[in-house]
């Protein structure tokens, strides 16, 4: 086999496995997220359908859902806590979250929770 046949050939094997790896990670992704929720406690104050002590998640999904806010903007409120949004109780900042786990919680949060 010439070079460029193997190279089209290894390009191929590796988008395919690129595009297997992907589909595969977006089902753990919304489990993950579910996960973190209760690997950081945030299920003390929030839950799906019913407020707690904060909004539910169906709430949060609602107000920054549908392009009313990035999932960037959304892990910064959680990771610096924040007052007034909600009414009277403030989010307690929550740095001891990863970055990359805000993220996910976040997204997770403005594709409804699912």
């Amino acid at each position: 086999m010439n070079t460029e046949k193997k190279i089209a050939s290894i390009s191929a094997s590796l988008a395919l496995v690129l595009g297997l790896g992907a589909a595969a990670a977006m089902p753990r992704e919304a489990a993950a997220s579910q996960a973190l929720a209760q690997k950081y406690s945030c299920v003390a104050c929030h839950q799906p359908a019913t407020k707690v002590v904060g909004p539910s998640w169906k709430e949060i999904g609602a107000k920054y859902g549908d392009g009313k806010g990035t999932a960037a903007q959304l892990a910064a409120s959680i990771k610096g806590g924040s007052s007034g949004k909600w009414g009277p109780m403030p989010m307690p900042p929550q740095p001891q979250v990863p970055d990359a786990d805000l993220q996910a919680l976040a997204q997770w949060l403005l594709d409804g929770a699912k």
